[in-house]
């Protein structure tokens, strides 16, 4: 019976939180190639980030743009936002609390995974 009530409990807290929510940080990691050898600065979310390399971005409900400041290879790049596929699992079982959960903690979105810098010679 104690089982029976362990399961209806942990059955509720899954429908009523949002699958992108569990399954996905609040942060992203995006790999950063550049064209030319040259270590480059970029900024984020007003932080300072170095590349070629790994760099970490805050998942927001907004488009955003990467700045490399390094002299010589100033450029801007659009970081377009895109619905996490997890997100959509909330649709497919039928759960509308989870989708409102995913959608209020920022986690549904998501950026592309990788970025080139273009860099002149």
């Amino acid at each position: 019976m104690n089982k029976m009530k362990l399961a209806i409990a942990a059955g509720v807290v899954i429908s009523l939180s949002g699958c992108a929510s569990i399954l996905t940080d609040k942060t992203q990691r995006i790999n950063v190639v550049s064209s030319s050898s040259q270590k480059l600065q970029v900024q984020i979310d007003g932080r300072t980030q170095n590349a070629p390399g790994i760099i970490t971005v805050q998942k927001e409900n907004k488009d955003k743009t990467l700045s490399v400041v390094t002299e010589g290879c100033e450029q801007e790049i659009a970081l377009n936002k895109e619905v996490e596929p997890t997100f959509f699992v909330n649709i497919l079982s039928g759960g509308a609390f989870g989708s409102t959960t995913d959608y209020a903690s920022e986690k549904m979105w998501r950026y592309q995974d990788s970025v080139e810098i273009k860099c002149p010679q």
